[in-house]
């Protein structure tokens, strides 16, 4: 097969979506749409993708720091677009161009591999669909079964082409090179939009007696294009429920399965379960046993073997231990770490903190910045005053210590192994092992003066 470049439109404002965020960074199931484009690509054509930026261009970089770009500094349309992508085709040595939509969060490998499939031999190639209702999709004019043209619904004229049909563009085309070479130069913006239109090259193929194709795919999902909030919500309904029919067939427990979201490039072991609402997103990983309760957010953490995560708890770019419990309401926050069998209770928040093995901090506290040894006991009330307005400090809790209710611990500092912190206590000087230590104001009881 000849060496071929893919090229995603990614340029344009996608005004129909009325928000400040670019339109391929818009999100299905936390993940930008551009994001889901590429992993399809991939696998498929390796790092010869260029992916055409314009509007906010740097936001969009940003999102997809290792992908390659081409830039189009004045949104003119899709064929504009990938003129600005040729130099970098050219130099590659790439015989053929694929074009996709960068708003197709639901497109597959599988599917990209079919439409090149059957796309061999001829000089262009495009993806067609039949919707029920075509809405602003380009109509795909054909005579006796053979493709004429593709029309913008804006321009399509009846009396020109006839009734509207319900076939229309899927926004993915295949061509040679040097057809694009030859035919790119020729479009022009004389059409409603003033833009210039990669649709405009089927036309000028058909007149040149090149081989023009239109594949259809019938009513594939997967290249549903995104243009309006409606449109997004859709297809990230679409999605999700795919994702977790592929869990229960895993061998995954569901409950609620309509109301558990779970994306794409998160994993859950046979054996996991999860109660709706939940959302587990990012780079996760749920092993097997383990529990997550309703009303819990998981995001880029590793839960593991057995554990238990109570409802409405948050954990973000966290570990969690064999048999570990968290919540409920607790917030792990990034580089928290709950090793084996340790706990964090109710409204407990962990920052940049490690529980030892059996650690327990059961009910509202917060950890930051700090080490806590196996088998200490925090008492509920705990703080580590971690920063002091400038820098963060860490604190440093020995095995099996023992931290009474409503501590404030002053960072930097250091507490043993087996130390006794008294309740109430704020501790600015480091406690040894094996101590007690009581920093708090000595009690006075006085006579109490009654109101006549």
């Amino acid at each position: 097969m000849p060496k071929i470049a893919a090229v995603i439109l990614a340029a344009g404002k996608g005004t129909r979506m009325h928000s400040d965020r670019p339109k391929v960074l818009q999100r299905v199931l936390a993940q930008p749409m551009l994001a889901y484009v590429h992993a399809a690509l991939r696998p498929v054509f390796g790092d010869t993708i260029w992916t055409v930026v314009g509007h906010q261009a740097r936001m969009v970089k940003a999102a997809l720091p290792d992908a390659r770009f081409a830039f189009q500094a004045e949104q003119l349309g899709t064929g504009h677009a990938v003129v600005q992508a040729l130099p970098e085709i050219i130099a590659c040595g790439c015989e053929r161009v694929f074009v996709v939509n960068g708003d197709v969060p639901l497109l597959t490998g599988d599917t990209v591999r079919d439409f090149l499939r059957r796309a061999e031999g001829a000089d262009l190639a495009f993806a067609t669909l039949e919707l029920e209702n075509p809405a602003a999709y380009g109509r795909v004019v054909r005579a006796g079964g053979q493709i004429r043209a593709v029309v913008e619904k804006r321009d399509y004229d009846a009396d020109r082409y006839g009734q509207e049909p319900h076939e229309v563009n899927a926004g993915m085309y295949v061509f040679d090179l040097q057809v694009a070479q030859r035919l790119l130069p020729h479009l022009t913006s004389e059409n409603s939009s003033g833009e210039y239109y990669i649709t405009d090259m089927v036309a000028l193929a058909l007149a040149e007696g090149c081989s023009v194709r239109g594949i259809a795919c019938g009513h594939d999902a997967d290249l549903l294009g995104v243009n309006t909030p409606r449109e997004l919500a859709r297809v990230e309904e679409l999605l999700r429920s795919r994702v977790v029919a592929r869990l229960l067939e895993c061998g995954v427990i569901v409950h609620a399965p309509d109301l558990v979201r779970v994306s794409p490039g998160a994993c859950v072991e046979p054996g996991a379960e999860l109660s709706g609402p939940c959302e587990i997103s990012g780079d996760t990983l749920i092993e097997r046993g383990a529990r997550i309760a309703a009303h819990c957010i998981v995001r880029d953490s590793v839960i593991g073997v057995e554990a238990e995560i109570r409802s409405f708890s948050h954990i973000e770019g966290a570990r969690v231990g064999t048999a570990a419990i968290v919540g409920p309401f607790a917030r792990l926050r990034p580089g928290a770490v709950l090793e084996d069998t340790a706990h964090a209770g109710n409204f407990v928040e962990v920052k940049n903190a490690r529980l030892g093995k059996g650690a327990k901090a059961n009910h509202l506290t917060y950890l930051g910045d700090a080490e806590v040894g196996a088998g200490a006991n925090i008492g509920a009330g705990t703080i580590t005053c971690n920063y002091d307005g400038t820098r963060k400090h860490k604190t440093t809790i020995g095995e099996r210590a023992f931290i009474g209710s409503n501590t404030s611990l002053v960072a930097p500092v250091s507490i043993g192994e087996n130390a006794l912190i008294g309740a109430g206590s704020v501790i600015t000087k480091d406690v040894l092992d094996g101590e007690l230590a009581v920093a708090r104001g000595k009690q006075k009881n006085m006579a109490r003066i009654l109101p006549h």
